[in-house]
């Protein structure tokens, strides 16, 4: 039997926060999920399902979430997503008969309007329902899905109140359990934020793994003998992978990545910028200028002067990355071997609306990275953490230090000055929201419908997508509303309950705009935390 020499993990996080406005005509920000369809899942998907059909081997881990799952099976957003395309398909189509005398940029045209055809063929084989196909996939045992938190609330600052942290956790699990009908194995802790004794509450809803940034694992107590190359079992025997700094490094760092090369396909030149507007207009959501994911330019360089994409060249390009990247993890590896009991693992998460939609090559860089690593080395092998713990399931013990995979490596970029505001309304509701559990144990009719509406609302406000964006500065003002409505809906929620003055027109509507986990029940607030609680942390908030 082949024994490699180690081993790698390509690990997909696959998140979207939860937008949703049945009531608007047309939304910016639900474009997160119909690019992110067109240019992220289907080409994933067909990658994956190009290399079963073509025999290669291959193993990967994704997490989707469940604010990412709810979308992708919400009839309503796959409503929108048909005419989102067939609106692309008609910009395409103009563009292949307006650059007929630009054969380079018709070359382009044609790619998008076959590429958004092919995204509308696709959606229309599973009847919209995309979530099918990541299962067909995963049935095959090529791809593991994990779990995650039920909307991505960034736990180490939930942790003041435990019972946060736990109804993230348990209503995530239980999620995945409903749309995938499968117990996980792995848990993808959101921004890979882990913080001490929150592996035992996993342990509790039966989560064998999670994936940790490289500070938490070398920073662990007692320090681990492998460093990062081995996971650790944390005291509730949780096994902790940390990423490979190396390995992530040469995909996401600004200024040694691959998708930085200056053949690859430029994101930020969009006709949606660049055409005259009345040609646009149709096209644009609300007829606000932005990116159509119709992009004829390649990076060329620093400075703004930017030449026409080469399709070819930068296929060439994708290929001898895909290449570059073995190579690299040959070397490491061959490293790292002699001096261990076991093969060394290798850990390399990304987002996965890196591949496609930032990284226009993405797709094609993974496709040909698992085809050389099939066939053209005999170092290592591509696994799941899953199947490293069945090979090697004795592990040291050690505790993992808080960390997380933002910037700094702790918890900057979740809190400070420009999303601090958050943090006292987020633990109010909880707190408001455990005692409602606790105080109306068996409602029914329309309490029980209010109180299960008041755990969305909380839900939703805790999003680390809402501070993430304040932070970076992108679409403050929507992250903003977004986090004061919510507390809002919750607090005004919470009032009435309190004073039995529900009002049930009010809450048929909330419940239509923010119907997310339609079949919840409150009382996952309920009761003391199992098996542990979370310890607390100093937010800086009076």
């Amino acid at each position: 039997m082949y024994q490699p020499a180690g081993f790698v993990s390509i690990i997909l996080h696959a998140h979207l926060p939860y937008v949703r406005h049945p009531k608007a005509p047309e939304c910016l920000e639900e474009l997160w999920l119909m690019e992110a369809i067109t240019e992220t899942y289907i080409p994933l998907i067909e990658v994956m399902q190009g290399l079963l059909r073509d025999g290669v081997p291959f193993r990967v881990t994704m997490s989707i979430t469940p604010t990412l799952a709810e979308m992708l099976a919400d009839e309503f957003l796959q409503k929108r997503y048909l005419e989102h395309n067939a609106k692309l398909c008609q910009l395409a189509e103009k563009e292949v008969q307006r650059t007929r005398w630009q054969p380079r940029l018709q070359t382009m045209a044609r790619r998008y309007l076959s590429q958004f055809q092919r995204a509308r063929q696709v959606m229309e084989g599973c009847h919209c329902r995309l979530l099918d196909l990541f299962i067909d996939l995963e049935r095959t045992g090529a791809l593991e899905i994990m779990a995650s938190a039920a909307t991505h609330g960034y736990l180490p600052l939930l942790s003041v109140n435990p019972k946060a942290v736990e109804a993230q956790i348990a209503l995530g699990i239980e999620t995945h359990r409903h749309i995938f009908d499968k117990d996980p194995a792995g848990f993808w802790l959101p921004e890979c934020g882990f913080v001490p004794s929150i592996d035992q509450m996993l342990d509790a809803y039966g989560i064998r793994y999670v994936i940790t940034d490289s500070h938490g694992i070398l920073h662990a107590e007692p320090r681990p003998r492998y460093s990062v190359y081995a996971p650790v079992y944390t005291p509730a025997m949780v096994a902790a992978f940390a990423r490979d700094w190396e390995s992530s490094k040469q995909v996401w760092s600004a200024s040694e990545g691959y998708p930085g090369d200056f053949w690859y396909r430029d994101f930020y030149r969009d006709i949606g910028f660049d055409l005259d507007y009345e040609y646009l207009k149709p096209y644009l959501v609300a007829g606000i200028r932005g990116f159509t994911g119709m992009k004829y330019h390649r990076i060329t360089g620093k400075g703004a002067h930017k030449e026409i994409y080469d399709p070819e060249i930068a296929q060439r390009r994708a290929a001898e990355h895909a290449g570059n990247f073995m190579f690299n993890r040959e070397l490491q590896i061959q490293y790292l071997a002699p001096r261990m009991d076991r093969p060394p693992m290798i850990i390399a998460p990304y987002d996965a609306e890196l591949f496609g939609h930032w990284w226009y090559e993405g797709p094609q860089w993974l496709d040909y990275l698992f085809r050389k690593t099939a066939y053209d080395q005999s170092v290592f092998t591509m696994t799941t953490p899953s199947e490293y713990l069945r090979r090697y399931p004795s592990n040291q013990v050690s505790m993992p230090s808080e960390s997380s995979w933002g910037n700094g490596g702790y918890h900057e970029v979740w809190l400070d000055g420009s999303n601090d505001w958050i943090y006292r309304h987020l633990h109010k509701a909880a707190e408001r929201m455990v005692h409602l559990a606790n105080r109306y144990g068996a409602a029914q009719g329309s309490l029980k419908r209010a109180l299960d509406q008041s755990a969305r609302e909380l839900l939703l406000a805790q999003a680390s997508d809402w501070a993430f964006i304040m932070k970076t500065g992108t679409m403050v003002e929507y992250a903003r509303r977004r986090t004061q409505e919510h507390i809002g809906s919750f607090t005004e929620l919470y009032y009435q309950i309190t004073e039995n003055r529900i009002d049930d027109q009010w809450l048929s509507s909330l419940e239509q705009d923010h119907n997310i986990f339609s079949w919840m029940d409150y009382t996952i607030y309920a009761g003391d935390v199992r098996k542990a609680s979370i310890p607390h942390l100093a937010v800086g908030l009076e």
